[in-house]
This record gives structure tokens, C-alpha cells and sequence, in this order.
């Protein structure tokens, strides 16, 4: 704990002091956490639209909580993961994924009943479930996916800065629990938040794939069959 409050410290002072690679990371981290917590949100009141009120607003708090929950046991797990090799690359193979899929909704792919719960949700073109069960087990998978996603992207922005790292793991816990509604009807009226917010994580997949390959400790030229 000692040495996770160090590492914030000594980040946080370096953005205090102008350190432009740590507002670089600190500003990514945001952009990330504040596009995909709305994603998060859309997709979820998207999947519960074909409900009744009473179990849509169930459906969207399972949703809410499972995302809370996954981005926190995620984050616990971030340090290990990133310390596998291969895993970076991998991680931005997902990303670029993440990226495609993010351009076809801020393209407006098809229209959606949408739930009036969550704003901007009507155009995401995902169907909506007809029964709870489905729904629900339809908003865990996309939680277990958009988590994931979320806490990769961080990781790939602030590798070089687990101070940050970790305050934006935090903030995107935050953001999902308190803010996540919201987000969504800002970046539904202002289309350009979303547009940023998916150049930086394109860049950060870009970087995390060749990272994945060069890095000196854990990339896949560290595996025999590749390094030769």
C-alpha cells in the first residue's frame, strides 16, 4: 500500500509540475473513462429496452453493479495481468476491436426501442431482450467485455505511470456508479466527445501491439519461437 501511495505521489507531482508525458497518460485516462462508462450505459439500457418498467430498471441496476464490481476486481488484478507476456498485445488486439465497434455506434448502425431511463441509447442498433433472464445474462457478458476493455485501455495509457494508472481505475469506477447516465446523453448531444475518446483508444491499442511485441521484458520477442 506504501508503495502504490508512492507511485500516485510521485505521478501527481510530476503533473503538478508539468510533466508532459504524465498529463498525456492523465488525459487519456479520462477520455477513456468518461467514453466507455456512457458506452457501458447505452449498451445496457439498449439490451433491457424490450422490457416492462419494473424489470428494465432492475435489468439497468444489475447492469450498473456488475460494472462496478468487474471494473474493481479487474483493477485488483491489472498489475499481474500486465506482467504477462504476451498479454499487452493481446490487450491491444481487443482494443482495436473495441475501436471498430465503437466507430459502427457513433455511426448510428441501426435504431434501438432504447430504454427512457438511460438517454442515447436509441440508435445503437443492438436488440433488445424480450424475457429477464435473457437480458440480464446479456447485460453480464457485455459488463465481463466493456470492463475488461476499460481496464486495458487505462493500463495501456498509464503503464509508465501506475500512480495514475490507479487513480483512473478509480475514477472509472466512479464515473460508472454515479455519472454513467449523464455521460451517456453528453456524448449522444456532443458526437465529438466520442470521436476523441475513440482516437485515444485507437492510439492506445496501436501502442499496446507494438509495446506487445518489443517490449524487452514481456513482449512475444521474449518467447524463443519469436526472438529466435
Amino acid at each position: 500500500m506504501g508503495e502504490l501511495w508512492g507511485h500516485i505521489v510521485n505521478d501527481f507531482s510530476g503533473l503538478f509540475a508539468g510533466d508532459g508525458s504524465a498529463w498525456l497518460a492523465f488525459g487519456q485516462v479520462i477520455l477513456i473513462d468518461i467514453v466507455l462508462a456512457g458506452d457501458n450505459a447505452i449498451v445496457v439500457g439498449a439490451l433491457a429496452a424490450g422490457l416492462p418498467a419494473d424489470q428494465r430498471k432492475k435489468v439497468i441496476a444489475i447492469g450498473v453493479i456488475a460494472a462496478l464490481v468487474l471494473r474493481i476486481v479487474f483493477a485488483l488484478m491489472v498489475t499481474w495481468l500486465m506482467g504477462i507476456v504476451g498479454l499487452i498485445f493481446a490487450g491491444g488486439l481487443l482494443l482495436l476491436w473495441v475501436s471498430w465497434r465503437m466507430w459502427r455506434e457513433i455511426q448510428h448502425g441501426g435504431e434501438s426501442p432504447g430504454s427512457p431511463e438511460i438517454e442515447g441509447d436509441e440508435h445503437t442498433g443492438i436488440r433488445a431482450q424480450k424475457s429477464f433472464a435473457g437480458a440480464a445474462w446479456a447485460v453480464a457478458v457485455a459488463d465481463v467485455s466493456m470492463s475488461l476493455d476499460n481496464v486495458l485501455a487505462v493500463a495501456g495509457a498509464a503503464r509508465e505511470h501506475p500512480g495514475i494508472l490507479m487513480v483512473g481505475l478509480v475514477i472509472a469506477v466512479a464515473m460508472m456508479g454515479v455519472a454513467a447516465n449523464i455521460i451517456a446523453k453528453y456524448i449522444e448531444r456532443f458526437r465529438w466527445i466520442a470521436y476523441i475518446g475513440l482516437a485515444v483508444i485507437l492510439y492506445v491499442a496501436v501502442k499496446m501491439i507494438y509495446e506487445g511485441v518489443v517490449d524487452p521484458e514481456i513482449g512475444l520477442t521474449t518467447l524463443s519461437v519469436f526472438g529466435g
